[in-house]
């Protein structure tokens, strides 16, 4: 039951910063908290794709602050949220055999991610008059979380 609810909250990460969530995945399993050894995920806990992984964060991180990005409930960035929040769910479910299970808490955490997480980041910016501050605040919440998920796998 529990990896089902960390496959859910790393979905959420998944719904706030698409690529914290399989980034923190990655590292676990390059680090050896989880292991993808002989499952379809091996790739994640390749050597380099770690470093690919936290690249491509970053670079949404700062996509994130730029004016012209799009919003994330537009069908693409949603879709995408959606299906790697079910990818790192699937992840975070391997050791235990539910591949399928772990896939769809974490898709249904995408989605939970995604309309939380804009609605309370807009809540957030109206209360500071801009949304840098909020923004801000969201991206240290993807990435916190997205560790505490990670260190809590069994």
């Amino acid at each position: 039951m529990v990896v089902y609810v960390l496959a859910l909250l790393i979905g959420v990460i998944a719904g706030l910063r698409a690529m914290t969530a399989p980034a923190a995945v990655s590292w676990a399993a390059s680090l050896g908290l989880l292991n993808l050894e002989g499952t379809w995920l091996a790739f994640l806990g390749y050597r380099y794709t770690p470093w690919i992984m936290t690249v491509l964060a970053i670079g949404e991180l700062i996509g994130d602050q730029l004016p012209t990005t799009p919003s994330r409930k537009t069908p693409l960035p949603f879709a995408t949220r959606i299906i790697v929040g079910g990818l790192c769910g699937a992840a975070i479910a391997a050791q235990g055999g539910s591949f399928l299970g772990g896939f769809v808490a974490g898709a249904v955490g995408g989605i939970i991610g995604t309309l939380g997480g804009a609605e309370g980041r807009a809540r957030l910016a109206a209360a500071f008059g801009r949304d840098r501050p909020a923004a801000l605040i969201e991206d240290a919440v993807a990435i916190l979380g997205a560790v505490l998920i990670v260190g809590a796998i069994p």
